[in-house]
């Protein structure tokens, strides 16, 4: 394995990092976002990862993270809230808000920040490596 397909299997999870921070974002901007049904409410996002190996021609095997999808929670009625005087409110009173868990999004924000940090220290440790390499030919 060369040093370059660290850089692709770093920035692959970089890449797959950042897609996953962005939909935690979305769902915490998005957790008072109610509606007239489940289906109106905002539905949160769960991005779908997955490893892919790759055989390369004389240097071995690479692996990189792909994103399979960035796909939409079913509806669900678990948080309706009756407000017979809002406007959202449906003909038996009810508002429906997002399924959004704060402490599990939290939970999952530290995780993928973790790991954005855990594939860029890689990067810096493969960038250093090579610069030490290239002072050992001067």
């Amino acid at each position: 394995m060369s040093l370059n397909n660290l850089y692709a299997i770093s920035g692959s999870a970089l890449n797959a990092q950042t897609v996953r921070l962005n939909s935690i974002a979305s769902n915490l901007a998005n957790m008072s976002s109610a509606g007239s049904s489940p289906e109106t409410a905002y539905r949160p996002l769960r991005p779908v990862f997955s490893t892919v190996y790759d055989q390369l021609q004389g240097e071995g095997q690479s692996a990189r993270v792909t994103i399979d999808d960035v796909f939409r929670m079913p509806p669900s009625d678990k948080n309706r809230r009756y407000e017979p005087g809002s406007p959202l409110a449906d003909e038996s009173g009810y508002v429906y808000y997002p399924d959004v868990n704060v402490i599990q999004e939290m939970a999952d924000m530290l995780s993928a920040t973790r790991s954005y940090q855990s594939s860029m220290e890689v990067m810096v440790s493969a960038r250093k490596l090579q610069q030490k390499l290239l002072s050992l030919a001067e």
